[in-house]
């Protein structure tokens, strides 16, 4: 906490507003300086939540001045009455500031198909802009969470002619994660300068490899949101890649972006293992990362990664369904970390199950898989499936 810098331009406050919590923040205000660019990425799910209809909407009109985010109530689920709350909390907002209605975009987090009731935004509006602050970054990354045991926040900076440039974003999310565009929630902030087409630009980029790159469980959920803001407050111009602040402003999203989706695998729920994934010598990108998410949700493989049990044969198992045309076994060759365990269609010849029992009680480490069919690699980033997993999402709505 102590080392994420606040974005000059970007103030965040949040409050209890009791919309399914009681006794803890769960309703967050961004507002944004005028001028401010905003580039988003949304859940491909058909059954996309209200709020991420609306947001999509407002983008399309003007620029935003605002971001209010509910946790606890995802508004999913919920037909015209859900596209009617959403927008009355952007009328109570943009009634108490001045702004037009789509300067503002809505989101939400939690539990799935009950109505948002609007009263506990009325109530709790005139208290977030009271307290609107450029330090409150923690105490928002606290009270967007829903299942996530802790905050999770990334912070970049960089210098350019002198004048100190800042990346700072936070997301949630621990569950209901193989993300079809972003994340759960996050919302990544910069006080650069950058147009608004190149930053939707750099946002689609860094998502790739990051929270696109990610799973807990294969749930992609209906109300995945990510968003990247520049307010200019520095002055500092990053749109043009070529330049010495271009490249080093893409860098420092890219970097946060991977911080708050290994955050997201760290707190997965109930994981004890962070695991990555990683397929190489594959003929297309595509192909490695087939594998890569075949082997991550191979409930088996799993399981024996939270037994710390170096069953490879999962994992060989794994590949071979993840379909793949004409695979040659026999160039197949499977590593935990540097152990080799499968090689030439079967155990590697040196292979020992006490030496694989030693890197599988780490609480980190890759499983690297080479299919010797090309020169195309992939990486996807998952956990352990455990008991506690089970009885969070058993017990999640009682």
């Amino acid at each position: 906490m102590a080392d994420i810098a606040p974005v000059s331009g970007v103030r965040l406050a949040a409050a209890a507003a009791g919309i399914r919590y009681q006794d803890r923040d769960d309703l967050v205000l961004m507002e944004l300086a005028e001028g401010s660019s905003v580039a988003a990425v949304f859940t491909r799910n058909a059954f996309c939540a209200a709020p991420v209809l609306v947001a999509r909407k407002h983008l399309q009109k003007i620029a935003p001045r605002y971001l209010l985010i509910n946790a606890g109530n995802a508004n999913a689920g919920t037909g015209e009455a859900g596209l009617g709350a959403s927008f009355e909390t952007c009328r109570l907002l943009a009634a108490a500031t001045g702004v037009a209605m789509n300067q503002i975009l809505p989101f939400s987090t939690g539990v799935i198909g009950e109505d948002l009731p609007t009263e506990p935004f009325a109530r709790a509006i005139p208290g977030l802009l009271t307290n609107l602050d450029e330090d409150n970054w923690p105490a928002a990354a606290r009270a967007i969470m829903t299942t996530d045991t802790v905050p999770k926040l990334a912070c970049r900076q960089f210098e350019v002619d002198g004048m100190m440039v800042t990346v700072t974003g936070m997301c949630k999310g621990s569950g209901m994660i193989r993300p079809d565009m972003a994340t759960m929630l996050a919302y990544v902030a910069s006080d650069a300068r950058c147009e608004g087409e190149t930053l939707q630009q750099i946002l689609q980029q860094a998502v790739e490899p990051s929270f696109n790159s990610i799973t807990v469980d294969g749930d992609t959920s209906t109300n995945d949101a990510c968003v990247l803001l520049a307010s200019g407050a520095t002055g500092v111009d990053v749109s043009d890649a070529r330049t010495e602040a271009g490249r080093l402003f893409r860098q420092a999203v890219d970097d946060v972006c991977m911080d708050l989706a290994r955050a997201i695998i760290a707190d997965a729920e109930g994981a004890t293992k962070l695991v990555e994934i990683l397929v190489e010598e594959a003929e297309t990108r595509s192909q490695a990362r087939k594998v890569a998410y075949t082997v991550a949700h191979s409930p088996l493989v799993k399981t024996a990664l939270f037994a710390s049990d170096p069953n490879w044969g999962r994992i060989l198992a794994a590949v071979g369904r993840a379909g793949v045309e004409e695979l040659d076994i026999s160039k197949v060759r499977i590593w935990l970390d540097d152990l080799c365990i499968v090689s030439q269609g079967g155990r590697d010849a040196a292979y020992t199950e006490a030496r694989g029992q030693e890197v599988m009680e780490q609480d980190a480490f890759v499983i690297r898989i080479a299919l010797g069919k090309g020169a195309e690699s992939a990486s996807v980033l998952t956990c352990d499936l455990s008991f506690d997993y089970v009885k969070i999402n058993a017990e999640y709505r009682t």
